[in-house]
């Protein structure tokens, strides 16, 4: 099974839990292949949702570019963030956030659960479809293995209508590994080959990285 717990727990704590487990980070301060997992990490080349010929270097690029404050409007430069820092954008700084703008050009906000399910998630989702099928491919083996894997991420929500926590990417690359809600057609789309296990599984769930 693919479990979701929080990077702040300590590992001591996680283990004792989940004494046969693979952990796996799944943040900004992961290390090695793992950290292409992360939304701020700099893929480049990720289409903007509803913006055609636009890009950006990352997911969270895209939440935070799209974003409407009181005292500002949306912020394009930040698509071409590579750094993985300085892209969060606050109303501490911009004044109330009043939602999201649906495109670049587009004179239409969006709420904050209209804006997850329509630019955060598909563009989570591309991220994933476009870089990362190596490492859900490897999840997908070791969940059909019976094994326990852990997906340590700061935020633990995975309830896409809850709008009082942000949303856990860890939770999306769960709902992708294992085809549930918000990508449930995947589960149509995944060869049975892909459950079988095709090479010998490690410790680390990852060891060629």
């Amino acid at each position: 099974m693919i479990v979701i717990e929080s990077k702040r727990k300590k590992l001591q704590t996680l283990q004792k839990k989940y004494p046969t487990a693979i952990f796996a980070d799944v943040t900004s301060k992961s290390t090695g292949r793992l950290l292409h997992l992360s939304p701020f990490y700099p893929h480049g080349g990720i289409p903007v949702p509803m913006s055609p010929g636009y890009t950006a270097t990352c997911v969270e690029s895209i939440w935070q570019g799209l974003k409407v404050f009181e005292h500002a409007d949306i912020d394009t430069d930040l698509f071409q963030n590579a750094t993985m820092r300085g892209i969060k954008r606050t109303a501490r700084k911009y004044g109330k956030p009043i939602g999201h703008r649906a495109g670049v050009h587009s004179p239409e906000l969006l709420g904050y659960i209209e804006a997850r399910k329509q630019i955060y998630i598909p563009t989570y989702r591309w991220m994933l479809e476009h870089y990362c099928m190596d490492i859900i491919h490897r999840l997908r083996q070791a969940h059909a293995a019976g094994k326990t894997i852990v997906l340590l991420d700061y935020d633990t929500n995975a309830d896409v209508e809850n709008a009082t926590k942000p949303l856990s990417h860890a939770a999306l690359v769960k709902a992708y590994a294992e085809g549930l809600y918000p990508y449930e057609d995947i589960q149509e789309t995944i060869p049975p080959a892909q459950y079988k296990i095709e090479e010998p599984l490690f410790d680390d769930l990852f060891p060629d990285y």
